[in-house]
């Protein structure tokens, strides 16, 4: 039945039109396209911290630096920038499962990953769609082998992570078709190791036990300058490139030197990708999960020191 006392707003994703002075100019004029100018193993600056909902048991804030154009004279609006990553996780438990549900010797993790209508340049809808209930997936995968679960039987925690601000898929000026157009959902893979880290600083807010604390990675090959080059970056960012070739993200133990989640994305057995393979994708993207976990070590300290009421 339709409510006819309320004016809806379309049903899909909607687009705002940008109105900007800097897009009917000239070349000379234009924002360009942002240009990697970190090297290939060097991961973007990342801010983390925990605690910041009191009134959930656990939580955590992680936030990824913003691309620049590389024009500067021509400052434009905010939307036209590069968008950042901005994650906020919430903890609830464990607590008791309803009297109704059946017993279970281990705790029962449910995660819920959702994407701000706000979070990216396309405006998302209220409910879940499906790249964000398969994010949900890959993060209760990356958690399931990490929490000590026998130790709460009967009980449950759900984990449920905010995206503020997301990746994109591509560059705003593309959308516009000038340039190359990529194919497929790229800023979900550091849409996805952005929220396992964020997720295990949050679970170890909350005072869970865990074998390990387990940080996100991600790896890609990208297309390079020449005509049949190919290059294997750290932290892509989609913007940066024309083209993504092959991306992947790992949830890695660094002490116990294990992965609980895998994804990959992409074509290796292109012609282009000869020097490539899985299993060095795959590498790379556990040298980028070392880098947050060291990043992750260091806010769980500072948490842990003023708890302690240490200088």
């Amino acid at each position: 039945m339709t409510d006819r006392r309320r004016i809806n707003g379309p049903s899909g994703g909607t687009l705002a039109p940008v109105y900007s002075k800097y897009i009917t100019k000239d070349a000379s004029t234009q924002i360009q396209r942002p240009v990697r100018s970190r090297a290939p193993n060097v991961l973007r600056k990342m801010f983390l911290k925990t605690g910041v909902t009191p009134s959930a048991s656990g939580s955590a804030y992680l936030e990824l630096e913003a691309s620049k154009s590389t024009n500067t004279n021509t400052p434009g609006l905010a939307s036209l920038s590069t968008s950042g990553l901005k994650l906020t996780c919430t903890v609830h438990g464990p607590r008791p499962l309803p009297k109704s549900a059946p017993f279970s010797p281990h705790i029962i993790l449910s995660t819920h990953v959702k994407y701000a209508p706000f979070a990216t340049r396309k405006r998302r809808g209220y409910l879940r769609d499906s790249s964000e209930r398969d994010l949900g997936v890959h993060l209760e995968t990356a958690l399931r082998g990490v929490i000590i679960g026998d130790r709460w039987p009967k009980s449950g925690v759900e984990v449920i992570i905010t995206i503020l601000e997301g990746e994109e898929d591509q560059w705003w000026g593309d959308d516009r078709g000038r340039g190359h157009v990529t194919a497929g959902e790229w800023g979900m893979m550091s849409v996805l190791s952005g929220c396992i880290t964020v997720a295990s600083a949050a679970i170890a807010d909350a005072g869970i036990d865990c074998v390990d604390v387990v940080s996100g990675g991600v790896a890609a090959v990208v297309k390079g300058q020449g005509k049949n080059a190919s290059v294997l970056v750290l932290d892509p960012v989609p913007s940066e490139h024309e083209e993504i070739l092959a991306a992947a993200i790992v949830a890695y133990l660094p002490g116990r030197d294990e992965i609980t989640d895998l994804w990959v994305k992409g074509d290796i057995g292109n012609k282009e990708l000869r020097s490539s393979s899985y299993e060095e994708l795959a590498d790379n993207a556990v040298q980028a999960a070392l880098g947050s976990h060291r990043v992750l070590v260091a806010a769980l300290k500072e948490t842990a020191d003023m708890k302690l009421g240490r200088s």
